[in-house]
């Protein structure tokens, strides 16, 4: 089985960071090959960041699919560009707490998140990626949730205070993607 995501944001949001985690843990996981593939706008922070990740069960042929499984957006200009590259049926995860506009395809599901009040609640809005993260992990499955714990831990090693804030963001979002 093959999954392409596309995340999409504003530079700053940690759409890079969502994306690499997410690639760590896949590789971490048994038999797992996996693609990242950055995008940048023309500046880094305020301008358009987005990433591909291609996460599959046999070998990938092509590190960057036309059309997405799921697309992760973060916020409203992200949505209008890469709402037409997800499959019908494909799965929409939306930052609700920015995105505002309508969606109005009615052929994919959409899985709402208000990633960035939640974070503002946790204290610091840049956990808000690891949140949407643990979203995804909760609807999807499609890495183990202690892989991505464990990927989370490792990443931050150096910065060892920001762990536990980072484990209870995680765990939010898997709340929500849970549905619970």
């Amino acid at each position: 089985m093959e999954t392409n995501l596309l995340v999409a944001g504003f530079g700053g949001q940690g759409v890079m960071m969502l994306g690499k985690l997410l690639s760590h843990a896949a590789c971490d996981s048994a038999q797992k090959n996996v693609t990242f593939f950055p995008s940048y706008g023309a500046e880094q922070r305020g301008g358009t960041a987005n990433c591909y990740v291609v996460i599959s069960d046999d070998a990938i042929g092509v590190p960057v699919g036309d059309v997405m499984d799921d697309l992760i957006v973060m916020n409203g200009p992200s949505l209008n560009k890469f709402i037409g590259a997800l499959k019908p049926g494909g799965r929409l995860f939306v930052n609700s707490s920015i995105v505002r506009e309508e969606i109005k395809r009615n052929d994919v599901s959409v899985i709402k998140a208000p990633v960035t009040e939640l974070s503002l609640k946790l204290g610091n809005p840049k956990v808000l990626n690891v949140i949407m993260l643990g979203v995804y992990i909760g609807r999807t499955n499609i890495v183990d949730e202690a892989v991505v714990e464990e990927v989370i831990v490792r990443q931050l090693g150096k910065k060892a205070e920001l762990i536990p804030l980072n484990r209870e963001a995680f765990h939010a979002g898997l709340e929500i993607g849970k549905g619970r």
